[in-house]
C-alpha cells in the first residue's frame, strides 16, 4: 500500500530522524519527501510504500502517532487512494 504521512508542529531538532528512522526499521519505503519550516512550525509531508513491510494501516497509524506525541508534533496517514478518488467522477 502506499500511503501519504504528514506530520506538523513546532520545530526542533530530530523529527525526521526519528520518523525516517521508524519507517526504515519497518522496512517502509519514503518514495518521496517535501519538508519546510513556515516560521517555527514544522511541516513534512511524505509519500511511503509498504508493500516490503508486514505492518498493518493500523498499528503504522497507531505508531506514528505515538512517535508524534513524544516529538511534540500531530502525525497522520491517509491511504494514498482517498487523494486519487477525489478527483474521480
Amino acid at each position: 500500500m502506499k500511503a501519504v504521512v504528514t506530520v506538523v508542529g513546532k520545530d526542533r531538532t530530530g523529527i525526521i530522524a526519528r520518523v525516517s528512522g521508524y519507517l526504515a526499521e519497518k522496512e517502509i519505503n519514503i518514495l518521496d519527501i517535501s519538508q519546510t519550516i513556515m516560521q517555527d512550525l514544522f511541516t513534512m509531508i511524505m509519500l511511503v510504500d509498504t508493500v516490503a513491510s508486514d505492518i498493518t494501516a493500523e498499528a503504522l497509524a497507531k505508531d506514528l502517532k505515538s512517535i508524534g506525541e513524544e516529538l511534540g508534533t500531530q502525525i497522520n496517514v491517509q491511504h494514498e487512494g482517498l487523494f486519487s478518488s477525489m478527483h474521480r467522477i
